[in-house]
């Protein structure tokens, strides 16, 4: 069939899943978690990817699961590292993109205090040395800067359109986005959020709870009634 039905605990995939592509057989767990991943889905970095369970993943969806974070904190080394986490009851439509946020940070190199002095040292040589006075006399540059990735996490009962892209930080649970969307890269999207088709939503946002969200660039246009509540439920 299109869909391989997986009952595996919600825990990560299993490390024998291959990469760039659905669950090749349906394994024998005892606790059926009722996801659905097409074969022709592309998921990528499997052994980094969480599912919580009742998540369908149709055709052509991707998940980025091999963009990790550069530095890992002492928690993370110890266990396998987390590039994307999905909740329960969530819906990717065909050809949509999950893309873990990454940016290029910057920092200062520790030097030995050793180097340190003799950094001192040459700065007071060329200080009082008048036929070089001419040269510069800062210290080399300690900056430095790495590209890194941070996870992404979807909470429960959200629903993603065809062919939109995400790379938000957070999708709070039960949010609607629609079709050709873009979650541009660290946005936070709260809790009951509604996303119209073809909206674009910038890097850095925070959308509210209970938003209507569009445009290009997105904004808020309305908030969603009571009675739409109910409605945003995907357990069924």
């Amino acid at each position: 069939g299109e869909y391989i039905e997986t009952v595996r605990p919600p825990q990560s995939f299993p490390p024998s899943h291959p990469q760039n592509s659905a669950f090749a057989s349906q394994l024998t767990d005892t606790q059926d978690t009722g996801n659905k991943v097409s074969r022709r889905s592309q998921i990528i970095g499997t052994t980094n990817i969480i599912l919580g369970g009742k998540t369908v993943i149709q055709a052509e969806v991707i998940i980025r699961g091999d963009l990790l974070r550069a530095h890992q904190n002492g928690a993370e080394k110890q266990g396998t590292p987390v590039a994307v986490a999905i909740g329960r009851y969530c819906f990717f439509s065909k050809g949509c993109e999950l893309r873990p946020p990454g940016k290029v940070y910057k920092g200062y190199v520790y030097l030995p205090i050793c180097f340190l002095l003799l950094l001192l040292l040459l700065f007071l040589f060329l200080l009082y040395t008048p036929t070089l006075s001419h040269h510069s006399t800062e210290p080399a540059n300690t900056q430095h800067s790495w590209f890194s990735h941070y996870p992404l996490k979807i909470a429960d009962h959200v629903f993603i359109g065809p062919s939109s892209v995400i790379e938000a930080a957070l999708i709070g649970s039960h949010v609607s986005i629609g079709a050709n969307c873009t979650i541009g890269k660290f946005a936070i999207i709260k809790d009951y959020v509604k996303v119209l088709d073809g909206t674009v939503v910038p890097p850095n946002t925070v959308v509210p709870s209970f938003s209507i969200v569009a445009g290009r660039p997105g904004r808020v246009v309305g908030e969603i009634a009571e009675g739409e509540i109910e409605g945003m439920d995907l357990r069924e």
